[in-house]
């Protein structure tokens, strides 16, 4: 829903400031949008590729590994709560841009941290902006897109995955041959980072305080945990979640185990998280004119069992196989980021449900790592870590055909 002058749209709550959001225009939206999405994840996925020479260089071994594959999702998780009380006192786009000069900073810093508390903390700081942003962003753009909220979404959704890819098929590369490659590697994004934070401070000053003002009677009665939607995406999102980030981090150790070189194991990550690409592009679409929706989000669940299933029984066969099975179950994740919009109407829902959403999910899927982690420093045996991620697969199927019902969480909640 646009925020532009219609008979519709509820006029600002008194005392409140009033959104600019009229000043927001397609091509700025779009640079907006699409450098923001960017950023949100090569500080998260640049590290899996790196992750044996990061831990070696200060001494530590597969906990370790498992805390920093574990970090993203959790710190999305914690951070994510504040990101709806902080947009309600600077606003959607004031958020960003102040999230993004600490990512900036931080991922600028963190190579050069002196010991591995350093670098865990400095990690959190990178994570920041990701962690705000995953919430603010798709309530940003329910509230500013207007007929042009489904582009953007796809927009977004895209280069989220772009993004992503790229942080784990150009770690190994940006490292070359040198042993401290890695600190040089990680700090190319910080450069990067720059971007959005000079766009989106050209953004606040044409929208000031954005943050949707509630209507006149208020916000919908009732906490979101009375919509089984809201929780279905939740959940979906939680577990989708679990399934990227312990790929992410864990696949490339995987895939060396199983006799492939650091540089082809960053390339088959690259490759699951390239199909994102696709499922951005065409998931928001789909989500508004495909009538069998819940039946095709359940099989991204089967699917992602199947590619996990594939490495486990039939590795020889090609990895590259099962790593575009994994990659189109992983349109699960693109299909959570649109249902938010898509399954709520008013701009203070979705920013709800977001925070929601996101946040929750997030904290559940810093277990899949952590128990995937602990597993293979227990047990010593991947196929026990890629028998447990098959049945998150199967949990994924169920949650996200409930998620995908045509329900919206508006109606559920004036039920």
């Amino acid at each position: 829903m646009s925020t532009r002058s219609s008979p519709s749209t509820p006029p600002p709550a008194k005392g409140s400031v009033p959104s600019r959001a009229v000043a927001v225009g397609g091509l700025l939206g779009i640079l907006a949008v699409g450098l923001v999405a960017l950023n949100l994840r090569p500080g998260a996925t640049s590290v899996g590729p790196l992750m044996e020479d990061i831990v070696g260089a200060y001494g530590k071994g597969a906990i370790a590994s498992g805390l920093l594959t574990a970090l993203p999702p959790l710190a999305f998780g914690i951070l994510g709560f504040f990101a709806v009380p902080i947009s309600r006192r600077v606003g959607l786009t004031g958020t960003v841009v102040a999230s993004f000069v600490l990512v900036t900073v931080g991922l600028l810093l963190r190579p050069a941290a002196g010991g591995f508390g350093a670098f865990v903390a400095l990690s959190l700081l990178v994570l920041v902006g990701p962690a705000l942003g995953n919430v603010v962003v798709p309530a940003w753009i329910k509230q500013h897109g207007g007929s042009r909220t489904v582009g953007w979404m796809t927009l977004y959704s895209v280069v989220l995955a772009v993004g992503g890819s790229a942080g784990a098929a150009l770690a190994v590369p940006l490292a070359g041959s040198a042993t401290d490659g890695w600190r040089d590697s990680l700090q190319f994004w910080g450069l990067l980072a720059v971007l959005p934070v000079v766009v989106w401070a050209v953004v606040l000053t044409r929208t000031g305080h954005d943050f949707p003002p509630a209507p006149p009677s208020g916000d919908l009665p009732g906490s979101l945990l009375r919509s089984r939607t809201a929780i279905a995406l939740t959940i979906m999102f939680g577990l989708q979640s679990t399934n990227a980030y312990t790929q992410f981090g864990m696949l490339p150790q995987i895939l060396t185990s199983s006799g492939l070189t650091p540089e082809r194991a960053g390339v088959t990550v690259a490759v699951v998280s390239g199909w994102g690409i696709v499922g951005g592009l065409v998931m928001p679409t789909v989500i508004a004119r495909f009538r069998q929706l819940p039946w095709l989000v359940g099989g991204f669940g089967l699917l992602t069992t199947a590619g996990y299933l594939g490495f486990w029984l039939a590795p020889e066969v090609s990895p590259l196989l099962w790593a575009c099975i994994l990659g189109i179950g992983g349109f699960a994740f693109p299909t959570a980021i649109a249902l938010i919009p898509a399954r709520s109407r008013s701009p203070r829902v979705t920013a709800r449900l977001s925070g929601m959403a996101q946040p929750f999910g997030y904290v559940l899927a810093a277990i899949g790592p952590l128990v995937a982690g602990a597993l293979l420093d227990s047990t010593g045996s991947i196929p026990v870590v890629l028998g447990f991620m098959a049945l998150t697969g199967l949990a994924l199927a169920v949650f996200g055909y409930r998620a995908a019902l045509p329900r919206t969480v508006d109606d559920e909640l004036t039920a």
